[in-house]
């Protein structure tokens, strides 16, 4: 079954003859199968504008986060480089008078 025009012959001799027992089965879970099929798409046809919706606000929500975290970080890094370029005197004493409270 390579195209679409062959399935029509098969569907049309198969459809010829009168099916019995197991095939009948068969026949019918096919057929139940097609129609779920059908219905899902069509749920999810009609749904999909809420659902884009929802994905494209929790995206947001995401990137929003992302940035938040990326600036407490970039403040971190700022803390840092403010500390390491104080006085060795205030370094220095700022120990020494956090070991005279910890004694």
């Amino acid at each position: 079954m390579e195209t679409v025009q062959e399935l029509i012959p098969l569907a049309k001799e198969l459809m010829a003859q009168k099916p019995k027992g197991k095939l009948v089965k068969l026949y019918v879970l096919g057929s139940l199968l097609a129609f779920f099929g059908v219905v899902l798409g069509i749920v999810e046809t009609v749904c999909s504008p809420f659902t884009a919706a929802s994905r494209l606000r929790d995206e947001e929500a995401a990137v929003a986060s992302l940035q938040a975290a990326r600036e407490r970080q970039a403040l971190r890094r700022q803390a840092l480089l403010e500390k390491d370029k104080q006085p060795e005197s205030v370094r220095c004493s700022r120990g020494f008078s956090h070991r005279q409270h910890a004694s």
